[in-house]
């Protein structure tokens, strides 16, 4: 018998979490309510979830601390909620790492579906070699190897400046995770680095150059934020 999937959902208004509960036993799979931001973080260790449906406005610890918190150690999907529809809210949050940003009041089949999709593409995180100290990613038809600076497309290798090929692994290394430019520029070229954005724009443009969308993964823009590599389910 396959194990439920763990969904801890972090929301001081008892209400909307129980229902949202409710909708996700329905779907088979298992939860756990907190209602303070101090909660989750505890709860994250112990119940070790699948994924996290995250509300902003908690008493104590926000969601936005308790997003960056998780983020310093973990990957795990988090969907963050609120009834903020600003796009700099919207913006924050994907800034600070949640995979997806639903609006409160929120449609239940929606979010179930939402949830749904984002374990779907957490899922698609490339197979890793055997070896940790070796810094590479495989996708069909693209090997990245920061280790030995080397790019293998289409079965033949790629030449690409160091910044280029650090720029393409470390997108491809989350993929489906949205990264401004600000974020790129100071992973990429540190936070001493004196440039603007349009620096990542025009190694993006060259990566596209050599390296061409394919059927189940492309660099994709996402307009007024920045990038991913985006992985097809």
């Amino acid at each position: 018998m396959a194990t439920k999937q763990k969904i801890l959902i972090v929301d001081d208004d008892n209400n909307i979490a129980e229902l949202i509960s409710l909708y996700l036993t329905k779907e088979c799979f298992e939860t756990m309510i907190v209602g303070d931001g101090e909660s989750a973080l505890s709860s994250f260790e112990t119940f070790m979830p699948n994924l996290i449906l995250l509300d902003l406005m908690l008493p104590g610890i926000d969601g936005y601390q308790v997003c960056r918190e998780i983020r310093s150690k973990s990957a795990i999907p988090i969907i963050m909620l609120s009834a903020k529809g600003e796009v700099f809210d919207k913006v924050l949050g994907l800034e600070l790492g949640a995979d997806d940003y639903m609006e409160k009041p929120f449609d239940s089949k929606e979010l179930v579906a939402r949830v749904k999709a984002v374990l779907r593409r957490y899922k698609a995180v490339p197979e890793s070699v055997a070896d940790p100290a070796v810094k590479c990613v495989e996708y069909p038809d693209l090997i990245i190897n920061q280790t030995n600076y080397s790019v293998i497309y289409m079965g033949k290798a790629v030449d690409m400046p160091p910044k280029e090929l650090e720029l393409l692994y470390f997108l491809a290394s989350s993929p489906n995770h949205v990264f401004t430019r600000e974020q790129l520029l100071d992973q990429i070229w540190g936070y001493e680095y004196i440039g603007d954005t349009r620096t990542v724009d025009v190694h993006i443009k060259r990566l596209r150059e050599k390296i061409k969308d394919h059927e189940s993964w492309k660099i994709a823009t996402i307009w007024g934020i920045g990038y991913k590599f985006e992985v097809k389910i």
